[in-house]
């Protein structure tokens, strides 16, 4: 996909303030409006996108705070960053202060309550399409290398996701674990080669 020219300063601010606005339903619903937004616009491209989530995680924080900072800088340079950020933290954080005034009083109302309940099984939703459209294309060029080097990256994703649902492990120890045997597992299955004599790109 085609790279489009740098977006405005202006247009980062508002493009993530609507993000801001939309985030209803936590992080997932805001990944996912981040993720389609860069994706569409060519911004990034699946493969930016996903080295970029992952470099958001690999360090202490809120994951959707690094991941709008890198996606602002990388968009332009520092100025996108303050933009970006100010864009997403101004209509959630005033509308959060809004909510805890006045949500004390409406909190147990019926519909209020169902209106919650109903609010999780969809951001489980959001978070399993969203995985999964980012895992697309990995498999996609990890499958291109040869049927050794796809069964790794999905013994990877597997185990990585089984030691997450222990609820036992900590997410940076997995991270870390998860990077130390793709590194092993990839270094022991070389790239196949091309028709042409070169090997296919990584």
């Amino acid at each position: 996909m085609p790279h489009h020219p740098s977006p405005s300063l202006r247009v980062i601010f508002f493009t993530w303030f609507g993000f801001g606005i939309q985030s209803f339903g936590g992080g997932a619903a805001t990944f996912y409006l981040i993720h389609r937004t860069c994706i569409k616009r060519g911004w990034m491209t699946e493969h930016e996108f996903t080295r970029t989530w992952a470099l958001a995680q690999v360090s202490p924080g809120i994951n959707l705070i690094k991941l709008t900072a890198l996606a602002g800088y990388k968009l332009r340079g520092w100025p996108g960053l303050v933009a970006a950020m100010t864009g997403l933290l101004l209509p959630s954080g005033s509308v959060t202060v809004l909510m805890t005034a006045g949500f004390s009083l409406i909190r147990n109302q019926p519909q209020v309550q169902a209106a919650m309940r109903g609010i999780l099984p969809a951001t489980i939703g959001l978070s399993l399409a969203t995985g999964f459209r980012m895992a697309r294309p990995l498999m996609t060029q990890a499958r291109k290398e040869g049927s050794p080097r796809l069964g790794a990256h999905v013994a990877v994703t597997l185990s990585a996701g089984l030691l997450m649902a222990t609820g036992q492990v900590s997410p940076v120890l997995i991270l870390l674990l998860a990077g130390l045997a793709t590194m092993l597992l990839l270094m022991a299955v070389p790239v196949p080669a091309t028709p042409d004599g070169s090997k296919a790109e990584p």
